[in-house]
């Protein structure tokens, strides 16, 4: 099996149909879902357990994508605002590394995690055509994306985080 490539070391090219939003929509409408699958009759230990020092649980992976929705709402915002350069990620990952998921319920975290997630595709929905062929420079990338390439990079983030997800859980014999 090759090497996982880190997410901050992946290459973007954001060239597509900008009519794709409507499979991507539904790619991040699923995604609690899919981790409310994955995570389903695990034990608190396991959930909470992580690989070593300095990594994240499968629970905070979960609270990680949760997390971030804030910060995609925001990038929407800056598209419709005719923004030059999206908002920045905090690429410390502060939020995360600061919200204590692991004390929280599971099923807890997963509700807010499906219910702000939902709000955000909702909202999504409502966007016109011409709004996800908007375009803003990504800071980090430094190249120029659309709203519909900012929800495919949200996806294959979302998908980034399940498939680590799922490596714990291999790991931990779950």
């Amino acid at each position: 099996m090759a090497a996982k490539v880190k997410w901050v070391d992946r290459k973007w090219t954001f060239d597509g149909p900008v009519g794709v939003y409507p499979d991507v929509l539904e790619r991040l409408r699923g995604t609690p879902v899919r981790a409310e699958e994955m995570v389903r009759g695990l034990s608190a230990d396991t959930l909470t357990r992580r690989e070593r020092e300095g990594t994240w649980s499968i629970q905070e992976n979960v609270g990680h994508l949760f997390d971030l929705d804030s910060l995609h709402s925001g990038r929407v915002d800056d598209f419709l605002a005719g923004a030059s350069v999206l908002r920045a990620a905090d690429m410390a990952n502060a939020a995360t590394n600061a919200a204590r998921h692991n004390e929280r319920p599971i099923g807890e975290l997963l509700a807010e995690f499906r219910r702000e997630r939902g709000a955000f595709a909702d909202r999504l929905d409502k966007l016109s055509d011409s709004d996800f062929g908007r375009s803003s420079m990504h800071p980090r990338l430094k190249t120029p994306m659309r709203l519909v390439d900012m929800c495919r990079f949200t996806a294959d983030h979302d998908d980034y985080h399940l498939a680590r997800i799922r490596e714990l859980m291999r790991m931990f014999g779950a």
